[in-house]
């Protein structure tokens, strides 16, 4: 999908390849696999070291952007990772186990959205990071957010959505 995003005035597309041999009883096919840039390319040698997923199967379940499959990692959300090709809630779990933790920085790639998302994401995150100081579960203060975020969807600044995950916090026994 972002290809057409990346395709030079010369009608060129620059892609980072990974190379491997696929071994087969008779014969050996050597496969390339292309990605847009670097930090696309750390995160699938990473998604390869879990137990059970080898290049080829790696390939098809990254489907959806890398920023949204590393951020379901870190916060274990299983059943983001079981919506994608191949990935069944056994090797799902192998991921989070293998990964999380591990794969953070790449939540951060700037894949498919728009400033407007970043800056929201950037309000979120910061919010998160103080419900964390104050001793909240990652989950829990992921859920407080989410909750604050639907209930007021126009919140502009990180005081704004604690005023509202704290207002919930209130009505809520």
């Amino acid at each position: 999908e972002r290809l057409t995003e990346n395709i030079s005035e010369d009608g060129m597309v620059k892609l980072v390849t990974y190379h491997y041999l696929q071994v087969e009883p008779s014969r050996g096919t050597p496969v390339l696999i292309g990605f847009l840039n670097e930090v696309e390319k750390d995160f699938f040698e990473q998604f390869i070291t879990v137990s059970g997923i080898g290049p080829r199967a790696a390939a098809k379940a990254l489907n959806k952007p890398i920023s949204e499959i590393a951020r379901a990692i870190d916060d274990g959300n299983v059943n983001f990772l079981m919506s994608l090709p191949g990935i069944g809630q056994q090797r799902a779990k192998e991921i989070v186990a293998k990964l999380q933790g591990k794969v953070g920085k790449f939540g951060l790639i700037q894949d498919r959205v728009t400033k407007k998302e970043a800056v929201a994401a950037d309000i979120v995150e910061e919010a998160s990071a103080i419900l964390l100081q104050l001793q909240y579960k990652k989950q829990e203060a992921r859920e407080m957010i989410q909750k604050a975020l639907e209930r007021s969807p126009d919140i502009k600044t990180v005081e704004d959505l604690l005023n509202e995950v704290y207002r919930q916090k209130i009505k809520s026994p």
